[in-house]
């Protein structure tokens, strides 16, 4: 049995947004790697300084992740794939709420996304699917 994927249409990405997207999956790589504390903390020190994120913005930086790199596209790649879109959001002067939660239902699977103006960020699942461990919100001003 074959798995069909689906076409999305990718963004054009000037050399210079395709040249900072690409640094973002490779910071949010690396970072990933590491363990949920040090995470949290990298991230509630790089959003000092940042402005919420508008919901718009947050998606066409989750686009342009997106359609750099076949990892962060694909479902298994939530964690460098909010990585990557909230230091991308950050090079740009905002900053999306990063959350991490859980499955609300068997069987057990940890998530990572996005949210912006109080919604999740091109999510396909339902927000009560899922449960929130914790999260690293824009800093209060």
């Amino acid at each position: 049995m074959s798995a069909v994927v689906p076409h999305r249409v990718r963004p054009r990405l000037s050399p210079g947004r395709r040249l900072l997207t690409l640094l973002a999956v490779a910071v949010a790589g690396r970072l990933a790697r590491s363990s949920p504390a040090r995470i949290r903390t990298v991230l509630t020190w790089l959003r000092k300084g940042a402005r919420p994120a508008a919901y718009a913005e947050a998606r066409a930086a989750r686009q342009a992740v997106v359609a750099v790199s076949l990892r962060c596209a694909s479902d298994e790649g939530c964690l460098p794939r909010s990585l990557a879109t909230v230091l991308l959001c950050r090079a740009r002067g905002s900053w999306p709420e990063w959350v991490v939660g859980v499955r609300a239902r068997p069987p057990f699977g940890a998530h990572a996304w996005l949210e912006a103006e109080g919604r999740m960020v091109e999510e396909a699942a339902d927000p009560a699917y899922f449960r929130w461990l914790f999260s690293v919100p824009a800093a209060k001003r």
